[in-house]
């Protein structure tokens, strides 16, 4: 099957069912910035794609591909607002 790398956007053909969105020669690019993801929201759990992208300088349809993967699960956490 032949896949588009979510890095760089090239095209790959996936040998296996892990990593479907990254190809070899961005596989850790992908693992490093998911370590930094996963590091800040056990810092902050209660944060959404838009924070977690501006407080580590990613695009946050990273993050929700990370969610589409499954590498990411979402909780039923809660929000408050902020003040004005």
């Amino acid at each position: 099957m032949i896949c588009i790398c979510k890095h760089c956007q090239k095209q790959y053909i996936k040998k296996n069912n892990f990593y479907t969105a990254t190809c070899e020669a961005c596989r850790p690019v992908d693992d490093m910035i998911f370590a930094q993801i996963v590091a800040y929201l056990k810092n902050y759990p209660n944060s959404n794609a838009m924070q977690i992208g501006d407080a580590l300088g990613i695009k946050p349809m990273l993050v929700v591909k990370y969610i589409d993967e499954d590498r990411i699960r979402m909780s039923g956490g809660s929000f408050s607002r902020l003040p004005d």
